[in-house]
């Protein structure tokens, strides 16, 4: 709760109008009763705190289904079934074709010649080719001997946990020899073992000193470009309000100074007031509290419930519902949700070798309709190669037929 307080804080409008309830606490500028500012902004933080709450129990779920994943470890001489939650350093793992690597394992042994396997590290580094991994030779002749698994006893020194998914440092001390590793005998946490029947391998890293969770940073509140929008707009209300205050301040000084002297007798000032200038003083902080309507602490409520009612019609949508896995959409967070489909970065990893490194658009469909122009556009450019131009003549061809 202080956490989810010291974000919503951070909205403008929040922390304006806690700074007038503060005010009102003051009875010499107070014309208000502070119920009449606090009611609103309570139940604001009530119905935010119940969206961030919601969304939390969303993450708090995807984090138990990862945790009770089962993963088969050696346990006093047989695998058995062991959440992934309590995999620790030490344990000996057995992975499966096509599992997920619960833990940054060091590769003992597989099911392939010369202890390769074949890893998969698109949810690491995006890239879908496989990865060849190999174990060290003395070690991948324990294959699949649980008994000799069992008895191993090597001990590994390595580099403390960090964030580097390409390096590792470590040496394995086993037999009275030392064998240098490195980072093509891991196993790192979020890979896919493919085209490889089975693996063992010793857990190194488990938990939060994985390298894949040492890269993921705290959950950050995030804010969209409407969020930056109305704290700006916020921002210049205050302005005016301050404003209007400061106007209506020096029109009561100058009242008091020229016409309400003549009313002393029956209009008495407060104890505290001994001039018309700190009259006109107190009269600002008088007329901000006042005017406070002015500042719409509504629309922060109005905006909150539209994002959480799109965010029930985008997972009720049957056209983004796939029938053959029964997948629906799944809005995981209501903080985002108008800033899908808002296209303002198009990254492309392409060589220079054809297109010198000059991107043209040529056309695409949004929602049915054709945009941009069809075919081939020339690139006027000088070829160096023989080999080069005889490839763009082959893609003019195709292109035309």
């Amino acid at each position: 709760m202080p956490v989810n307080l010291f974000e919503q804080f951070q909205r403008a409008a929040n922390a304006y109008f806690l700074f007038l309830l503060i005010l009102q606490l003051i009875p010499e500028i107070s014309s208000l009763s502070w119920f009449t500012t606090i009611v609103p902004l309570m139940m604001v933080f009530t119905i935010t705190a119940v969206k961030d709450a919601t969304d939390d129990c969303f993450r708090h779920k995807s984090d138990n289904q990862v945790n009770n994943r089962q993963a088969e470890v050696l346990i006093d001489g047989r695998l058995q079934n062991e959440k992934w939650m309590n995999v620790r350093p030490g344990d000996i793992i057995k992975l499966e074709n096509n599992t997920f690597v619960a833990a940054d394992l060091l590769l003992l042994s597989s099911s392939e010649p010369h202890g390769l396997c074949y890893i998969e590290t698109a949810e690491l580094d995006g890239e879908t080719n496989l990865k060849v991994r190999q174990a060290l030779p003395v070690t991948s002749e324990l294959g699949a001997d649980i008994r000799r698994l069992a008895e191993f006893d090597g001990v590994v020194v390595c580099e403390p946990p960090n964030n580097k998914l390409d390096k590792f440092t470590g040496v394995l001390f086993w037999k009275d020899n030392r064998y240098s590793l490195n980072n093509e005998k891991m196993l790192l946490r979020g890979c896919v073992l493919r085209n490889t029947g089975w693996c063992f391998g010793m857990v190194i890293f488990a938990g939060p000193d994985t390298k894949l969770m040492q890269n993921s940073g705290r959950t950050k509140f995030k804010r969209t470009s409407i969020d930056r929008l109305m704290n700006t707009l916020v921002l210049w209300i205050f302005g005016f309000l301050v404003c209007m205050g400061i106007i209506l301040a020096i029109g009561n000084s100058i009242w008091e100074q020229q016409v309400g002297a003549h009313f002393r007798i029956y209009l008495y000032w407060n104890e505290v007031v001994n001039s018309s200038v700190f009259s006109g003083f107190l009269t600002f902080w008088s007329y901000i509290i006042i005017l406070n309507s002015v500042v719409p602490i509504s629309l922060y409520v109005s905006v909150e419930v539209i994002r959480l009612g799109h965010s029930y019609f985008i997972n009720w949508d049957r056209k983004m519902y796939y029938p053959k896995k029964d997948t629906p959409a799944e809005v995981r967070t209501t903080t985002l949700n108008e800033e899908l489909g808002q296209i303002e970065y198009i990254f492309s990893d392409k060589t220079g070798t054809i297109t010198q490194n000059i991107m043209t658009f040529n056309k695409c469909s949004i929602n049915g309709k054709t945009y941009g122009k069809s075919g081939w556009k020339l690139l006027k450019s000088r070829w160096n190669s023989s080999r080069a131009a005889f490839l763009w003549v082959h893609m003019m061809k195709m292109s035309s037929m």
